[in-house]
């Protein structure tokens, strides 16, 4: 089975978020667990390291059009970590500094889908499947159904799309799109991108693409419900049998504790091992010292969507426990402001580090006895695995692939791994944070949590059995479902 990714970012080359650790992780766990030669295809961007752009080889040159631009494109290819790796290069779209963002970026991704296409004319590799992630690859089925349906290259390619956050969908003008695609009116008719008035890039994945995924079962019914459908709940509906939540995983030779370089005391499941590393975060960070004294950690974007609202209300309750908060992210001014304020009242039970640090995240994950994500709304979630991965407990809303991978601990019964709540209220929130520390207290049955978290399976080989049973499904002897409009 050979399978083309084709993504905005990937680790290791250029990250800014969960995206890339799925268009890095997924290839590897697809290629040694279940045989496919997965390879992954992404922008040149120039905040790809040096150490590692200079490892591409340029394989072949090219133009692409892009309604009347006639724009330069080169292909690139290295192998890194076992994966084949193809860049688009095209310094005009892609040296930018930071990867998104910018007036143009409707122009920058349409260009990079059709540079995606063109490329398979070039490289030397011809997948059977193009797996598609979020709305910057999402014109990548339209195009294989419509523009590129009759080419002999193409024809016979079947397209996977994989929702990773649906509100983030590439809505730009109508007539912008209808230039850079050289279309007319019919892009935004009743199989078209249309949507309220302008063009919606994540439609043409959406409506275009044999299967459709997201990244967690709970997700998949949710997207489908007003409240979190975000104005597609209608089509997502419409395209339900085509339709499969898959729980991500994460990279566990690359985040293991026992092998972690940012970690200052390895361990695995031995609480006063890891309550070592809790020490030096607390040293690290200016919080008093103490093994003791529970210790939740955050690291997250600071916006609404994960739930600070809820922290904030109840934010100084929680501070009257006898806990400790670390809070490692960057967002809105107001969130950060929370924090600020807090660890000025609070200091050496408050710490906050704005910005991202990966060696300091994971030194979180180690540190922390609960990490604390209770989302608004969360598709799939990679935190609350890390946070598992390092035997911190996981106090979650009950959302998405929080859901999923997040099971109450039952006091009856001794099963699960962590602890959640149902309703988007704060106080439910502070009744759950106070019903973990007071099991915190009770040292065997804390172990017993932490050791039930361990039992599961959160590598990517799971995953990976569900995706290469997914693209068998509709890689052989493909028949359509219903027609396709030509788009001239």
């Amino acid at each position: 089975m050979n399978v083309l990714f084709a993504a905005s970012e990937a680790v290791p080359l250029v990250k800014t978020g969960g995206l890339a650790d799925v268009a890095g992780a997924l290839p590897k766990a697809l290629r040694s667990k279940v045989g496919a030669d997965v390879r992954v295809i992404l922008p040149k961007y120039d905040t790809i390291p040096a150490e590692m752009a200079e490892q591409f080889e340029t394989i072949a040159t090219f133009n692409v059009r892009l309604g009347w631009r006639d724009q330069y494109c080169g292909l690139l290819k290295a192998e890194i970590d076992g994966i084949v790796y193809y860049l688009i290069d095209n310094e005009f779209y892609f040296k930018r500094g930071v990867l998104y963002g910018y007036g143009d970026d409707a122009e920058r991704f349409v260009f990079f889908c059709f540079a995606v296409m063109e490329s398979l004319y070039h490289m030397d590799f011809r997948p059977a499947i193009i797996h598609c992630h979020d709305w910057q690859t999402g014109l990548i089925p339209f195009l294989l159904k419509t523009r590129y349906k009759h080419d002999p290259a193409c024809r016979d390619i079947a397209s996977v799309y994989t929702i990773h956050n649906l509100r983030y969908q590439g809505v730009f003008g109508r007539e912008l799109l209808k230039d850079l695609l050289g279309s007319g009116d019919e892009l935004f008719g009743s199989e078209g991108i249309d949507f309220y008035g302008a063009g919606n890039c994540m439609m043409g994945g959406l409506r275009y693409a044999d299967k459709l995924t997201t990244v967690s079962p709970t997700y998949a019914e949710e997207i489908k419900t007003e409240a979190y459908g975000e104005k597609l709940e209608g089509l997502l509906r419409y395209r339900s049998e085509d339709l499969v939540g898959i729980v991500n995983g994460i990279d566990t030779e690359l985040f293991d504790p026992m092998n972690d370089p940012a970690v200052e005391v390895p361990y695995r499941g031995s609480l006063p091992r890891k309550r070592k590393n809790k020490l030096a975060l607390q040293r690290e960070l200016g919080l008093k010292e103490s093994e003791t004294t529970p210790l939740i950690g955050i690291v997250s974007r600071l916006v609404d969507q994960k739930g600070l609202d809820l922290i904030e209300a109840v934010l100084e309750q929680i501070l009257k426990e006898d806990v400790q908060l670390v809070v490692l992210g960057s967002g809105d001014w107001h969130f950060e402001q929370m924090f600020r304020r807090a660890e000025q009242k609070k200091p050496g039970q408050v710490t906050t580090w704005f910005g991202f640090n990966d060696g300091l995240a994971r030194r979180i994950y180690a540190g922390s006895d609960m990490y604390l994500m209770p989302s608004q709304f969360e598709p799939c979630g990679l935190s609350q695995l890390l946070a598992l991965r390092y035997r911190s407990v996981p106090i979650v809303r009950e959302t998405g692939g929080l859901k999923d991978t997040v099971k109450a601990y039952n006091e009856f019964t001794g099963e699960g791994n962590g602890f959640s709540f149902t309703n988007y209220n704060a106080h439910d929130l502070l009744y759950t944070i106070r019903r973990a520390l007071q099991f915190y207290r009770d040292e065997e049955v804390w172990q017993r949590i932490v050791a039930n978290g361990a039992k599961d399976d959160i590598s990517w080989t799971r995953s990976a059995k569900a995706y290469m049973s997914l693209y068998s499904a509709i890689a052989p002897n493909r028949k359509e479902s219903h027609p396709w409009p030509v788009i001239s």
